[in-house]
């Protein structure tokens, strides 16, 4: 198994482990406020895992975003842009998956501004 194999795989389990915590039975009735990184942009969305639907969705690679892909700026925009989309159609309360992430840098500065524009996790 090759460096990059065992890292993929290690970032696997953590998401299992951090998902597992997070599910609809420990959980009920708040959806899941997704946050993905890739080496280009951050993708963020509001997830509905009782029914299977994604309720809102922001990301960095939208056509009409103007602004920084990735960095500190991108993840601040981004957790004002989902917070106003969240509760335009009434999602205040979420639980925060940060898909096996560090709550650190990007990942806690978009945390904060979305807390700061009404999301509650």
């Amino acid at each position: 198994m090759d460096r990059l194999a065992k890292k993929r795989n290690s970032l696997d389990k953590r998401i299992k482990r951090v998902r597992g915590s997070l599910s609809p039975i420990r959980k009920p009735m708040r959806p899941r406020l997704v946050i993905n990184r890739s080496n280009r942009h951050i993708f963020i969305q509001v997830i509905n895992d009782l029914e299977q639907k994604t309720i809102a969705q922001a990301s960095t690679a939208e056509k009409g975003y103007s602004g920084p892909l990735k960095n500190k700026e991108a993840a601040i925009k981004m957790g004002e842009v989902i917070a106003e989309r969240a509760i335009k159609k009434g999602i205040k309360e979420v639980v925060l998956d940060r898909r096996g992430r560090l709550y650190h840098g990007c990942i806690a500065a978009f945390a904060e501004k979305a807390r700061e524009k009404g999301l509650v996790f």
